[in-house]
């Protein structure tokens, strides 16, 4: 309980939050442009290897 108490409540602790949120949006945004982006490519891809 400490920790989360420091977590939100210190400076070093909020930076370090914010920090985290950032890079967790940021791994899904990049996660969900890049698997739209390739779903195109692979569509057209399938039906060419029968």
């Amino acid at each position: 309980m400490r920790l989360l108490q420091e977590l939100f409540t210190t400076d070093v602790g909020l930076f370090s939050a914010v920090g985290i949120a950032f890079m967790l949006g940021m791994g899904v945004f990049f996660l969900r442009l890049f698997l739209r982006n390739d779903a195109p490519a692979a569509a057209q891809d399938a039906p060419h290897k029968r």
